[in-house]
């Protein structure tokens, strides 16, 4: 029996989507052995920082350094992550896979909806994308940073004296806590971070792992991988990160064709800029990169010359 090492991080949730994406494969092939082990990433370790002092380190990602470097070394042969924590460039001799489908894309609002949120108050998030996006239709908001997994962070409405706080409806759907959410908030005024809602599929590339990838291959969805490489692809032109508010959303059209979204904001969100853009789902990545080309004509590079220099100043 072929037995296949399966690497994630710690979390409850990073568990979950393990165990979501395991389940089709062990079907399928009753005589594989598939068996999961934890990794413990830098950002996982360091809980006092900021999201935007820690999620990148070394050219990486403080939530998946750890992961590929054990993918690359052969301590596991895939790695299972949340694709939004993820650089846009993969490390030499690693790879990804099409995604089995894609949970809900949007994020929550969790504690109220906002509309009945009052004036000044308190909401949690760590995220400049989210921070951004909210002071962007509520200005009014006292944003407050936290971090964590998913259910502490939503038990700090309680302990921290906030009104609500703000999470990726996937994660909710994936640990059952659905009834923790107030409100979807809409795509148009929060789209969320490129690839959100997907899980990303890692592989090494050399030629011992082609079995392998032959065999994950079969519960890859080709519509939703075509779709997060052209949100991925724009945040790349865009020399975007988790540290830099660009929202983006590709949604695959009856007629086949794709349809981009993308959104840069300021810090503070007092400046957006937003356009749409259809392409071929052939050629997902020169969509996004038109998509950007558009942004960036637009004045989209101001907007993220002055994120960066602020953020280089903290």
């Amino acid at each position: 029996m072929a037995t296949y090492l399966v690497g994630s991080r710690a979390s409850n949730l990073a568990k979950a989507q393990v165990r979501e994406y395991l389940r089709p494969l062990r079907e399928r092939f009753p005589d594989t052995a598939f068996t999961h082990r934890v990794i413990l990433e830098g950002g996982d370790k360091d809980r006092r920082s900021l999201l935007s002092d820690v999620s990148v380190v070394n050219g990486g990602s403080a939530f998946s350094n750890e992961q590929e470097a054990a993918l690359s070394r052969g301590d596991v042969d895939v790695v299972v992550h949340s694709l939004k924590d993820l650089p846009t460039a993969n490390p030499s001799g690693l790879m990804l896979l099409p995604p089995p489908g894609r949970e809900d894309v949007r994020d929550a609002l969790c504690g109220s909806t906002l509309a009945g949120l009052r004036k000044g108050a308190r909401v949690g998030t760590g995220a400049p994308r989210r921070i951004a996006q909210l002071l962007a239709v509520r200005p009014d908001l006292e944003i407050v940073p936290i971090r964590g997994n998913v259910p502490p962070r939503l038990k700090k409405i309680e302990t921290h004296g906030l009104d609500a706080v703000v999470l990726a409806a996937a994660g909710l759907h994936r640990l059952g806590l659905d009834d923790a959410i107030g409100e979807l908030l809409p795509l148009d005024l929060f789209p969320p971070s490129p690839g959100q809602g997907a899980l990303g599929i890692q592989v090494r590339t050399d030629d011992s792992s082609a079995p392998l990838r032959r065999m994950l291959s079969t519960v890859g969805d080709v519509a939703v991988d075509a779709e997060i490489r052209a949100e991925r692809a724009l945040l790349a032109e865009l020399h975007g990160g988790c540290s830099v508010p660009v929202g983006a959303y590709a949604e695959t059209l009856p007629d086949g064709e794709l349809r981009l979204f993308g959104q840069v904001s300021s810090l503070d969100g007092t400046e957006q800029i937003s356009a749409t853009l259809g392409g071929p789902s052939a050629e997902p990545e020169k969509l996004g990169a038109a998509l950007a080309a558009m942004l960036v004509g637009l004045g989209a590079h101001s907007i993220l010359d002055a994120v960066r220099v602020a953020l280089a100043a903290k």
